[in-house]
């Protein structure tokens, strides 16, 4: 057996984020300031990376924003560009 010295990883070590809904099974359309904290300013959707969601929660929220959109509580993402031709 080899006395080798352990080697450091070269990933640094990623800490644990709290999940913003917890154990949230149902996020509701008309909760607005809730689904704010989900979207960008351009009013996209944001990506589970970002929101540290899970995949049953982010689907979730995607049709809750979906849905609070076509109540008019949301905006649609903007598709203006942003040059000035």
């Amino acid at each position: 057996m080899s006395a080798a010295p352990r080697r450091a990883s070269k990933r640094p070590a990623t800490r644990k984020f709290a999940n913003p809904l917890g154990d949230a099974d149902h996020v509701d359309y008309k909760d607005v300031a809730l689904l704010r904290r989900f979207i960008s300013e351009k009013g996209k959707i944001r990506s589970r990376r970002v929101t540290r969601v899970t995949a049953r929660q982010q689907r979730l929220i995607a049709a809750a924003v979906k849905n609070a959109r076509e109540m008019a509580l949301l905006p649609y993402p903007s598709t203006a560009s942003s040059r000035n031709t």
